[in-house]
């Protein structure tokens, strides 16, 4: 390579450093100078439920309603870290009571002294959230707002001890003087948590004090020349404050994982295996002190690891082998599959863990519109070569929350109509308290069903499979969810399977409404089409409720109101004859309303005006475009001009290429051809 271009490419990393903050991250001073770092902000010194609580609330949040209840989004579950690969999507309710936790522990309410377990089906988001934390603190500990310190000895010879568990260096006051020093410290706090200190010091850090307070004869200003403190940056990869446990096989388990195992090596240079500093305090309750340990599938632990989360949540103290027990201050996060939870709920022995036990649920998505977020998110334009026709994710999404919902006991309403409500839809004759009702009542909802993995791995299947494909389209990944039924390895009844392509099916009549919804539209878009029959239809309107004549355009004659075309109009809508005059007073009552504003009415004002007159125009145009010509290979080219203005305004307005463009137009000619186009409301 050239050496101008590397100086080039070595020009660009050095306007991307930021050494001013890579010197923050390296600072170190002595312990005077830490607690006047306290001093002016406490904050430094906080738990580890604290910084975590005030991580998230950090990135701020949004409020809103729904089906009456208020609701607060977080927006770091947007993932603020890696544009949004972690992003957790439709489950705000559920989230913000896992934040409510972190806030009743932050304030020493109690559950600080607990294990907090997400519970749900798999492939829920559980260790998409329990990742988004270790993000989360990993680049809150680099930030201003939420620095934290720890600590070396330094021995006579300039030698350097770190405290093996990265304590905070307030643990080293003397038990004399921690409360004349906290209160002054507390005096003029600007935080909400008072600066508390819980626990003693680390084994090895209690012996080097002992050490070092007999050389300095007690003299704690002594000791204090002794110690170092240094900026503190948490990492899961460098197994600083975030430590990660998962289960393995009974005979490769071991708790020394958890609290730290004797170096046999160090033995011989401090003459015993009970001298701390021949003891690596490297557990994973260890390395996570100050910030969180994650607990992969917990419930398959074995039951003496369990034991080690008894003491570890309610006492904040592990114990390590040979040494009194020690003090932590982390978050304990552990999360499940429901059988092994069944389980612990059926074990009378694990009464005890199941007292320390907050769980928050974190069920599968059930509304649609978010569940395609998910996917959308997976296959977006920067990842997949291949265009993605219109409705193509919103149909598998759909599907995977149909399976997951519970047949409505109310006759009147579908299992898609059910979906529609949760996902904010109106479906007449059905309220918001409706919809809470439904909630209510369906208590499994979410927690069975098809995982967004299996929607992920078939999308990823039909894009693999068909590689010349310049354009994507909903029947080639329903095609895929259908014959992957078969093999899905959480499947295991004919019943269930069968009841997952039944719903297959209602999902294509519904994905097949939407695409004659758009080319009806499409057909229809003349504006100016639209805008001479909404006035020709007010001017017949107007003068039908005011008992009056309308005057023919073209011969000047006074004539009776239209009948015909009203009713042709409002009985796309369904209208019915008796509640014409109804629907007709309401529609003029707005309009004169708008008039006595200063406003003129606009057929957009009204979208079942709207909707009437598009499907009125769609009547009209459609046997002129002769759409069912499509269906042959002879198309004039008068036809084929009308045919392209479709296409395009497909393109332009709902997000078709020209590709499936022209695949949708086939698709509903071929509905047209066998006489199945009734329009969709």
């Amino acid at each position: 390579m050239p050496a101008a271009s590397v100086s080039g490419l070595l020009g660009m990393i050095a306007a991307h450093q930021d050494l001013g903050q890579y010197q923050e991250l390296l600072w170190e001073g002595g312990f005077g100078d830490y607690l006047d770092i306290v001093r002016q902000d406490p904050g430094v010194a906080r738990n580890a439920y604290q910084r975590l609580y005030d991580l998230v609330v950090s990135y701020g949040h949004e409020d809103y309603t729904e089906y009456k209840k208020s609701i607060r989004r977080y927006t770091f579950f947007d993932d603020p870290f890696e544009q949004g690969s972690d992003a957790v999507f439709g489950l705000d309710v559920h989230l913000m009571k896992l934040v409510r936790v972190l806030h009743a522990a932050a304030l020493g309410y109690g559950p600080e002294r607990r294990v907090i377990l997400l519970h749900g089906p798999v492939g829920s988001s559980k260790s998409t959230i329990a990742r988004l934390f270790k993000k989360g603190l990993e680049a809150y500990s680099r930030s201003e707002k939420g620095r934290l310190y720890s600590f070396v000895w330094v021995d006579a010879n300039g030698k350097e001890t770190p405290c093996p568990m990265n304590e905070e260096p307030l643990k080293l006051l003397p038990e004399s003087t921690r409360p004349a020093v906290l209160n002054e410290i507390n005096g003029g706090s600007r935080t909400p948590y008072p600066v508390r200190l819980e626990g003693d010091l680390c084994p090895v850090c209690r012996h080097l004090y002992r050490e070092v307070m007999r050389e300095v004869h007690g003299d704690f200003l002594e000791l204090a020349k002794r110690i170092k403190v240094r900026r503190l940056v948490l990492s899961e990869r460098d197994r600083i404050g975030i430590g990660t446990f998962q289960p393995k096989d009974e005979k490769n388990q071991d708790s020394t994982e958890l609290t730290g195992d004797i170096n046999y090596r160090l033995i011989a240079e401090y003459g015993s295996d009970s001298d701390p500093r021949a003891f690596n305090f490297d557990g994973e309750f260890n390395v996570a002190n100050r910030g969180l340990i994650e607990f992969i599938e917990v419930l398959k632990l074995d039951v003496a690891f369990l034991y080690d989360l008894l003491g570890a949540s309610q006492e904040h103290r592990v114990k390590p082998k040979k040494f009194a027990q020690t003090h932590i201050d982390e978050v304990i996060l552990g999360h499940t599959n429901e059988p092994e939870f069944r389980r612990l709920q059926n074990n009378e022995y694990m009464e005890a863990l199941r007292d320390r036990t907050i769980k928050i649920d974190v069920p599968y998505i059930t509304r649609p519109s978010q569940e395609a977020r998910i996917y959308q998110k997976d296959f977006n334009r920067r990842k997949v070569a291949a265009h993605i026709a219109p409705h193509t994710i919103e149909t598998a999404a759909l599907w995977a929350v149909l399976t997951r919902l519970e047949e409505p006991s109310n006759h009147k309403l579908s299992l898609i109509q059910k979906a529609r409500l949760y996902d904010g839809r109106a479906i007449p004759g059905f309220t918001e308290d409706h919809v809470k009702e439904l909630r209510k009542t369906a208590k499994r909802e979410g927690l069975e069903g098809i995982s967004p993995r299996y929607i992920q791995d078939k999308i990823s299947n039909a894009l693999v499979r068909n590689p010349g494909v310049t354009c994507m389209n909903p029947f080639m990944i329903l095609n895929e969810l259908d014959s992957g039924l078969d093999q899905h390895s959480l499947l295991s009844g004919d019943e269930q399977k069968e009841r997952f392509r039944e719903l297959l099916g209602v999902v294509k009549q519904e994905y097949e409404d939407q695409v004659k919804n758009e080319v009806q539209k499409a057909i229809s878009a003349d504006e100016g089409a639209l805008r001479r029959l909404s006035g020709n239809y007010i001017d017949n309107l107007r003068a039908y409720v005011l008992k009056e004549k309308v005057r023919n355009a073209f011969t000047g004659a006074a004539e009776e109101p239209n009948e015909r075309l009203l009713r042709s109009i409002e009985e796309k809508i369904d209208i019915p004859e008796g509640r014409k005059d109804d629907f007709r007073r309401e529609l003029m009552n707005y309009i004169a309303g708008l008039a006595l504003d200063g406003k003129t009415f606009d057929y957009t004002m009204n979208e079942r005006l709207h909707r009437a007159l598009e499907l009125k125009l769609f009547e009209d145009s459609k046997d002129s475009i002769k759409l069912t010509s499509l269906v042959t290979q002879v198309v004039d080219a008068e036809t084929q001009a009308k045919i392209n203005i479709v296409k395009q305004r497909l393109i332009d307005h709902y997000g078709y290429c020209e590709t499936c463009s022209s695949d949708v137009l086939q698709y509903v000619a071929s509905i047209f051809a066998r006489g199945d186009a009734s329009p969709r409301k």
